[in-house]
């Protein structure tokens, strides 16, 4: 059974205590005496879930929190990689880290750590690796969940009034499982809701590329797709750096966007629009209301979704909240309602969903969670929200693969 993770806050409270049952087994220990780290993408590969992570940082404090940074070719840098993470170990200090997103290395560095320093606490955010393969050595994993989305980014895309969607990706991301599986479940609903399902292939920002080049290539590529799959197409594409692009492009010769692989206001959108959101940094209620006011102005409105608060900064801080509260002994490590808590303090007023990831065989992992926030799309009529945490997602979904 599912288990609904509705949570609604009325104030971000940085300091709350929430109460627990039964706890971990690690010692309670005071802020001075451990320390927290956390490594995440650079700004220009991955904004939100670094601002995160200085969120966390900045509630705390630099002697309690570590951040570090793993290289932006993470697939060519792999030893580099893991060693980036590895290093934190050589803190005496530290109890615990979080690596979000859990790039290529973060299984095997997480394994190294755990030989030299069993004492630590390993959580992964939106692994890239298999979820079996990072569950082996990581002690949690949150995962965005692919599964619901699959089949609920499609339905809200149906509902909205599009004939078609559009997936782009490349071969490195189609090799996942998550996205593998995610995109056999996009293109089923597509012909249970009579919608064309289309793959598009674009350049892998960690290739020779890079960044630059893989984002021209949307720029150019788009005005031709709208034109090739009209104007009620809806566009997906699982890589940040294409985001910003490909939603320019968009809002400037039509199309559909119903959320970003990560989702947030700040992914892509203040870039597609020319946004400085400097005065509204952390409050994000401010910036969802300045990024809609833009997309509305930009002729949007009703076609631009996200989720109202972003999914990779609440990660990044609410996994490293987590892990305070279970060294603190006041939550456990492996309750997923403890983690919706942890969650909670970094977006107040959400409505989430979640379980225990199961994989296509049926069978489910005790230390991996898959999380979902509600759709909301800017500029639409009356109520924004599309309720998608509280659609039934049908059963064929979670065996489709």
């Amino acid at each position: 059974m599912k288990k609904t993770l509705t949570v609604l806050l009325v104030a971000f409270i940085a300091l709350s205590v929430f109460a627990g049952g039964a706890k971990e087994t690690t010692k309670a220990a005071t802020a001075e005496s451990f320390h927290i780290g956390i490594v995440t993408g650079s700004v220009s590969q991955s904004e939100d879930d670094r601002r995160g992570a200085e969120a966390f940082q900045a509630l705390y404090g630099e002697e309690m929190v570590k951040l570090a940074i793993y290289p932006d070719n993470f697939t060519e840098e792999l030893e580099t990689t893991i060693q980036t993470i590895v290093n934190l170990t050589d803190d005496p200090q530290m109890k615990a880290i979080v690596v979000n997103q859990a790039v290529p290395g973060t299984a095997e560095a997480f394994r190294q750590i755990k030989e030299r320093r069993p004492d630590i606490i390993c959580l992964a955010g939106e692994s890239h690796e298999d979820l079996p393969v990072i569950g082996g050595s990581a002690d949690l994993v949150s995962n965005n969940d692919f599964v619901s989305r699959g089949y609920l980014i499609i339905k809200t895309a149906h509902d909205l009034g599009c004939d078609t969607f559009v997936h782009i990706s490349f071969p490195r991301h189609m090799a996942y499982e998550t996205m593998s599986r995610r995109v056999a479940i996009m293109r089923k609903t597509c012909e249970q809701y009579g919608m064309k399902f289309v793959l598009e292939t674009a350049p892998d920002p960690t290739t020779d590329v890079g960044v630059a080049g893989a984002q021209a290539y949307i720029l150019e590529k788009v005005p031709e797709w709208v034109e090739k799959y009209g104007k009620n197409a809806a566009y997906f594409c699982t890589n940040d750096a294409h985001t910003e692009p490909l939603l320019k492009q968009l809002l400037a010769y039509g199309g559909y966007f119903i959320e970003a692989d990560l989702p947030s206001p700040l992914m892509g959108y203040p870039g597609a629009l020319g946004l400085d959101l400097s005065a509204e940094a952390g409050n994000f209620q401010a910036i969802l209301a300045k990024v809609e006011d833009g997309v509305v102005k930009a002729g949007g409105a009703g076609k631009f979704g996200t989720w109202a608060y972003s999914y990779g900064y609440t990660v990044s801080a609410g996994l490293a909240q987590h892990a305070k509260n279970v060294i603190e002994g006041k939550s456990q490590l492996k309750d997923i309602d403890d983690l919706s808590k942890a969650f909670a303090q970094f977006s107040p007023g959400a409505n989430w969903n979640g379980a225990s990831y199961v994989d296509s065989d049926g069978v489910k992992a005790a230390n991996i969670f898959l999380v979902y926030q509600d759709t909301y799309i800017m500029g639409k009529a009356g109520d924004k929200y599309m309720h998608a945490t509280e659609v039934a997602v049908p059963e064929w979904a979670y065996t489709t693969k």
